[in-house]
């Protein structure tokens, strides 16, 4: 852990520098993760900045950014390592032709030099030349069950068994942060070698102070405008909520349209960058967009100034 993040307060000024807001909870999960060398667990809703945080993690930390993007039949080959077949097969090849000892050649081929290396492997390595990675298991519900008891070894102990070569250990262990949307449960076993945050989509105040730091250029108008639009929104029944990542689109979408306050016009025609379904957006465009726009500038001529 570097020397100068000796509070929770030093971890919020790190992020901020980086322009992530985090509350109190995440900076102090963030916090015990880097100075008890444990993997830190995210969840939450998609868009409410879980990947970003690893992100801006490894560049306020000036360390690589490793992530390993999990999905359906994820398995070790592509998250750890595999074997080159194809070299090892030219190398025998080779080798029969110059009548080589077989013992020899099999001692050839299981090598480093053979070894395609994966996004864990790779971590454990980076940790063991230099300064530790940033390690970003992303989306781990997407990956099949038995992919998380693989984990388990080098969630733990911070290693990897690769069996023709020996134990592969991390001398410092890389920053690892895991997350997750929550489409399935992740296994008790994986959640006890964690810390673990869960991630919830940010107050009104917040999500202002957050499109304030993203863009400044802004109108502080719009600005408002957009987190009281949002913020209503997800008081609905939609079937995708609108995370802080899509409120942060919308904006920027606004400000390039040279808007500086919302109507219902240009709300209608740039909700694609704000809602991802049809239905979502069917059910908000027109009449419904109009009154959520007027509703707030009711609230906003009534509150005092």
């Amino acid at each position: 852990m570097p020397d100068q993040l000796t509070n929770v307060a030093a971890i919020k000024a790190l992020l901020a520098g980086g322009g992530y807001l985090p509350n109190d909870a995440l900076a102090t999960s963030v916090f015990l993760a880097l100075k008890l060398r444990r993997p830190l667990l995210l969840e939450g809703e998609a868009g409410v900045g879980k990947t970003e945080l690893a992100k801006v993690l490894a560049a306020t930390l000036g360390r690589p950014l490793v992530r390993l993007q999990c999905y359906e039949g994820l398995d070790l080959a592509s998250a750890a390592y595999e074997w080159n077949y194809s070299r090892q097969l030219l190398h025998i090849r080779a080798a029969e032709a110059t009548g080589a000892n077989v013992g020899a050649l099999e001692r050839d081929i299981y090598t480093p030099d053979y070894l395609l290396k994966r996004p864990l492997l790779q971590a454990l390595e980076l940790s063991a030349e230099g300064a530790a990675p940033v390690l970003l298991i992303d989306e781990l519900d997407r990956a099949d069950e038995p992919f998380e008891a693989f984990l388990l070894e080098l969630l733990a102990d911070y290693q990897l068994t690769i069996p023709e070569l020996g134990t592969v250990r991390a001398e410092t262990p890389p920053i690892t942060i895991l997350t997750s949307n929550r489409t399935r449960e992740v296994h008790d076993a994986v959640r006890r070698r964690c810390f673990y945050c869960w991630i919830d989509f940010p107050s009104a105040a917040r999500e202002r102070e957050i499109l304030q730091l993203k863009l400044p250029h802004a109108s502080a108008e719009l600005t408002r405008q957009v987190v009281e639009f949002v913020q209503s929104l997800r008081r609905m029944d939609l079937y995708k909520n609108p995370g802080i990542a899509e409120s942060i689109n919308w904006a920027q979408a606004l400000t390039s349209l040279d808007v500086v306050a919302r109507d219902p016009e240009a709300i209608d025609s740039t909700l694609g960058t704000l809602l991802k379904y049809q239905d979502d957006i069917a059910r908000i465009q027109g009449s419904e967009a109009a009154r959520l726009l007027s509703e707030i500038k009711s609230r906003a001529a009534s509150s005092p100034s």
